[in-house]
């Protein structure tokens, strides 16, 4: 059977990566069920926000197994790895890789033993202070005259790590729960955590909330999860989020909640823009209304004369609805997207691969012929995409073709759990509105202003991150050399001379 090969996506154009998803995250403690199978489908519901691993840790009460391989759920899950992961407590990840290379090593749950029994944990969203976080990972107390070693390269393992060997002033190890009210503080950047001990789940996120993370009710147990509809495919009923700044815990006495940092919200307004799945909700408001919401402030923002509206699949369809509405110009199917795009595992031919966005989109030409178009997308990271599209509607026999984003122009590097191009690659970053419509050969080009955008999500503006849209980060951040996806393989790679960060980095 074919493995993953970390490279599945369901990007338009063959080696022109968009904006990549953060990952996703799901957990699950209900005796009496099928934990591991409950898991698998919340993590499928979830793939669009990771495609390179997928794992899924279980608990039986007396240890944890864990499985994790790269590649989609449905290739690395089967009946028979689901059938020997048997226990009352599950944690899932899906991942697409923001800090460490996409490599077995960094898939997760990540585990390990601890003086009370061992940790299974998933992570989404990205953290800032790694660098410090690998610092206090050489400064953990030696065992037997070892220092803690990572195997891996991110900031997800190092988290595992100090969670697992916390002590108290005595020198006494403390539990995962209490060791999480120690570290947890200290850690910045974004983080919806799920993670699990043997008896107990628990969920946890950083004080600004910056992914989202639910919780929801079983009939015997509890869910978390990155988004609501993950919920809705394992049939549990929606309860709240977890809160900015919150930890869950749950265990036979019930569910428990503890506060280790005041919430200071400042929810990705980028998850409404493109993360999410439209069926989800974030904050109260539903996804695909936001959309909508953003097409229609869209037309009124930059309207045209035209004879129909017509979206990128699938990311840009319900703006171009709302477009379509507030214009009062007719929606149309002008694209056919191929259903299982990023699921193949054979490399096109040269002639083949010449085709470039064709292998996933193809023109109705009867539909479009002699039109004036408005093609909606909800984004532009280095425009080649977009070029190659509208080369291909012009082609088609399209007599105009005008753009329109249902968000601001991309400026600004994510360091919170979403892999943009370098600033160096944004279009938007060097050029001026029209001379990137002029790049895309487009005969006019118009993005959502950053206030429509924000009042379409409904949420109060102080209360959104929209850093790579304005530059405002919603923290401090260290010195640009302590960020990066890379930052610890280059540590690692500093040789026997290099800090204690690379020292708690090196393999045993």
């Amino acid at each position: 059977m074919p493995r993953g090969d970390g490279r599945l996506n369901h990007d338009l154009l063959p080696g022109e990566k968009g904006p990549q998803d953060a990952c996703g995250v799901f957990g699950v403690w209900a005796p009496g069920e099928e934990v591991a199978k409950l898991t698998y489908f919340g993590l499928y519901a979830l793939q669009h926000r990771g495609q390179e691993s997928a794992g899924i840790a279980v608990s039986n009460g007396s240890q944890i197994l864990v499985f994790k391989d790269m590649g989609l759920v449905s290739q690395v899950f089967d009946e028979t790895s689901l059938g020997s992961l048997q226990g009352h407590i599950a944690v899932g990840h899906a991942r697409y890789s923001t800090t460490g290379a996409s490599v077995w090593e960094n898939a997760q749950p990540t585990f390990r033993a601890t003086a009370h029994g061992s940790i299974a944990l998933g992570h989404n969203g990205n953290l800032v202070n790694t660098a410090q976080l690998a610092e206090m990972v050489a400064d953990l107390p030696k065992k037997e005259g070892r220092s803690t070693r990572v195997a891996a390269t991110n900031d997800t393992d190092l988290l595992t790590a100090l969670l697992a060997a916390q002590v108290d002033e005595n020198g006494e190890p403390l539990t995962i729960e209490q060791a999480a009210a120690k570290i947890l503080p200290d850690v910045r950047g974004a983080f919806s955590l799920v993670f699990m001990d043997e008896h107990t789940l628990y969920a946890a996120r950083d004080p600004q909330g910056i992914r989202p993370l639910v919780l929801g009710r079983l009939e015997r147990g509890w869910v978390v999860a990155s988004e609501s509809a993950a919920l809705d495919i394992c049939g549990a009923t929606y309860v709240r989020e977890v809160e900015p700044g919150e930890m869950i815990a749950i265990d036979e006495n019930g569910i428990r909640t503890s506060r280790f940092a005041e919430a200071k919200p400042k929810g990705c307004v980028f998850e409404y823009v493109y993360l999410a799945r439209p069926d989800t909700d974030i904050a109260g408001r539903n996804v695909y209304l936001s959309r909508v919401e953003m097409g229609r402030r869209l037309a009124k923002e930059a309207p045209v004369e035209a004879d129909l509206v017509i979206a990128t699949p699938e990311s840009g369809t319900p703006a171009a609805i709302g477009y379509a509405e507030a214009s009062g110009i007719p929606f149309g199917a002008g694209l056919v997207k191929n259903a299982y795009v990023g699921r193949t595992f054979i490399q096109p031919s040269q002639t083949i691969r010449q085709l470039g966005i064709r292998l996933k989109l193809n023109p109705l030409k009867d539909v479009i012929k002699g039109k004036r178009l408005v093609v909606v997308d909800d984004s532009i990271v280095r425009g080649n995409t977009q070029r190659a599209l509208v080369k291909m509607l012009r082609e088609a026999g399209a007599a105009e073709i005008h753009i329109r984003i249902s968000s601001p122009p991309v400026k600004w590097p994510c360091f919170f759990g979403i892999d943009f191009a370098t600033r160096a690659e944004l279009i938007a970053n060097g050029m001026s509105i029209e001379e990137i419509g002029k790049s895309l050969g487009a005969d006019s080009l118009s993005y959502i202003s950053i206030d429509g955008m924000i009042e379409a999500t409904t949420i109060q503006k102080p209360n959104l991150c929209r850093a790579c849209f304005d530059g405002e980060y919603p923290m401090e951040l260290p010195d640009p050399e302590l960020l990066g996806k890379q930052l610890l393989e280059t540590e690692l790679a500093a040789g026997p001379a290099a800090t204690a960060a690379s020292d708690a980095l090196r393999r045993p």
